[in-house]
Parts: structure tokens; sequence; C-alpha cells
């Protein structure tokens, strides 16, 4: 009997859990909190973070949508120059 595929399923399902539980952790832990001022402060810094890790996400965004943009233009121009070159008579 081979257990070899056993093996490495346990192996990933064992390193999905361990990467996935910080995530939750740092969701509940406000919840728990007894102090209403403490929990109020935990939830805030939360959407602090969430709101700091958005802002980095954008100006990724903002420069591909810049780069798609001049891919865009560069494709417009090259269609007007095919159109002209096709447009002159040959061999006239």
């Amino acid at each position: 009997m081979d257990s070899t595929p056993l093996k490495f399923a346990l192996a990933a399902l064992t390193a999905l859990a361990l990467s996935a539980a910080p995530a939750a952790a740092l969701e509940q832990n406000c919840r728990f909190i007894q102090a209403k001022a403490d929990r109020s402060a935990c939830y805030k810094r939360q959407e602090e973070e969430l709101a700091a890790k958005r802002n980095k996400a954008t100006p990724v965004a903002t420069d591909e949508s810049k780069t798609m943009e001049s891919l865009r233009q560069m494709r417009q121009d090259d269609d007007a120059v095919y159109r002209s070159i096709h447009g002159i008579c040959r061999g006239c």
C-alpha cells in the first residue's frame, strides 16, 4: 500500500491551515476584547491597516492603466499608418 499521496495531501492541508490562521486571528482579536474603548480602538486600527493596504494597491493599478492607455494609443497610431500605407497606389 502506497501512502505517498496521503502524506502529500496531509502536508498540503497543514500548510494551508498554518497560512490561514494569522489572517483569521487578526480579524477575531477585536471581537473578544471586553472593554468597549479597547475594542473600538482595535477596530479602528484594523480599518487603518486595511486602508493602508488599499492605498498601496492603488498606484500599481494606476501604473497599469497608464501603460494600457499608452498601448491603446500606439495601436491606434499603428492602425492609422497601416491604413495610409494600404491606400497608396502601388505600381501606378
